[in-house]
């Protein structure tokens, strides 16, 4: 138990013994003692204790220790607490959050060492971190010698916890986790992701008592401010897009096998892991008008050795949504056509799968990456191909969701449809939006209009 009801008393000699200079105190009702060669060792002492009595530090009742010295007994260095930290988040997260956090400790974790005497290369060090260090998968290689003289020597060299209540100590992971690998400043996004990783961590330590505080919240630093907005350049407009998925259905049978997948993620504006676990089930495709997909789930792409069943994929709910949250999609003819073509032609897959890899299994992201490449250098200009616009397949969910809001449909719906919060689509969207401030004001002074001309009226 700790305290702050504590007494300290003089040191005094007992005439006796090798040790004979007592330092007596007391902490609640315990009374401790410790005794010493020479008067000076226990002055020495007692003037330790004072200090932590006047800086507000609590004692322990059991063994008399200020809090500060409990910490230190005992006490785990920052790689043996993030590994800790790793491994009580990892049954309760998804794939794609144990790499991401696997990621970010091992890019802050070097930072935190006492000094880089026979270090490993950073290229070795940062994969022993990540796939072996971070990773609990029972479906690990046994590491190499080269992996397991890396993590012998970040467990040897890694600062002890105390040392995070250090300002420089903190900000030099900070300073790390803002750099990629070869020095370049990391993205945005990536910098602001790890630093909550690390966030996270040090309340952990917090939780466990292996730190007083929180030292993120005292130091001067600030993640570099991201700029959501998308940049509407490189944006498709409803003509471009409608032949860049026609490009792909020109490009032989793997382009034609993806260009309804191509059409979902416009004209529903899907994820591509939502698309990947695209049922026959999930799908209302009437011979004429509007159709219906009703989203369940999603499949998003990564490492065997992050899952628990050893598969390249996850399935999971929708993002940021519970497990047995579904979403429903009215879909224009168009894709309606161009999904009843699709499973007329190629059928679905054992599971009910409406897409497949061309050659069978799971649809990859390296495979419609490499058609959609394709798509862009048929259906754009050699010029227009050479820059960013729709440099990606997910350019055309951004050109999707951009398209509802043009033509006038409420922002809350078009949100609720294309699967994230108003505020996400404001953050995201905000040029398009702004773009229909004209005719908003047009409405409201018409309004204003009308209740003017109702009061000026004569009255009969």
């Amino acid at each position: 138990m700790l305290t702050f009801d504590v007494q300290i008393f003089t040191v005094r000699n007992l005439g006796r013994g090798r040790k004979p200079y007592q330092l007596r105190w007391r902490v609640g009702p315990e009374v401790h003692s410790r005794t010493y060669a020479t008067t000076t060792l226990a002055d020495g002492r007692r003037s330790e204790l004072k200090t932590a009595m006047r800086t507000g530090e609590q004692f322990d009742t059991v063994s008399g220790l200020p809090a500060s010295e409990m910490r230190q007994l005992g006490q785990l260095n920052w790689y043996q607490h993030a590994r800790a930290y790793a491994e009580m988040k990892w049954p309760q997260s998804s794939a794609k959050s144990r790499m991401a956090r696997a990621d970010a400790l091992a890019t802050i974790t070097p930072a935190l060492t006492i000094d880089n005497k026979g270090a490993p290369s950073p290229v070795v060090l940062r994969r022993a971190l990540s796939c072996w260090a971070f990773n609990f998968s029972e479906r690990r290689q046994e590491p190499s010698a080269e992996i397991l003289a890396a993590l012998a020597w970040i467990e040897k060299k890694a600062v002890g916890m105390p040392l995070l209540e250090d300002a420089d100590t903190v900000r030099s992971a900070l300073n790390a986790l803002a750099l990629r690998m070869d020095g370049k400043p990391a993205a945005a996004t990536t910098t602001r992701r790890k630093r909550m990783v690390f966030n996270n961590a040090l309340r952990y330590a917090l939780e466990k008592k292996r730190l007083t505080g929180n030292p993120l919240q005292f130091i001067d630093w600030s993640p570099p401010e991201i700029d959501d907005e998308i940049d509407w350049r490189h944006v498709p407009n409803p003509t471009q897009a409608a032949q860049l998925i026609a490009a792909s259905a020109s490009l032989g049978v793997r382009g034609l096998h993806l260009t309804a997948f191509f059409g979902c993620m416009y004209y529903a504006a899907m994820r591509p892991a939502e698309v990947t676990d695209l049922r026959e089930a999930d799908c209302t495709l009437p011979e004429q008008g509007w159709g219906e997909l009703v989203l369940a789930g999603s499949s998003p792409r990564v490492s065997s050795i992050w899952t628990d069943d050893g598969k390249s994929y996850e399935e999971r709910g929708l993002k940021r949504r519970a497990r047995k949250t579904t979403r429903p999609i009215p879909i224009p003819p168009e894709l309606v056509r161009l999904l009843r073509q699709h499973i007329d032609k190629f059928g679905v897959g054992p599971e009910g799968r409406v897409f497949r890899a061309s050659q069978g299994g799971h649809l990859l992201s390296k495979e419609y990456s490499a058609v959609w490449k394709k798509a862009r250098t048929k259906a754009l200009s050699a010029k227009q191909a050479k820059t960013q616009f729709a440099e990606v397949p997910y350019s055309l969910r951004h050109a999707g969701v951009s398209l509802w809001l043009a033509s006038g449909v409420d922002p809350v719906e078009a949100a609720r449809r294309a699967g994230h919060s108003v505020a996400v689509l404001y953050r995201f969207y905000a040029k398009v939006l702004d773009g229909k401030s004209d005719q908003a004001n047009e409405k409201i002074e018409q309004a204003l209009k009308e209740a003017r001309q109702s009061t000026e009226s004569p009255q009969r």
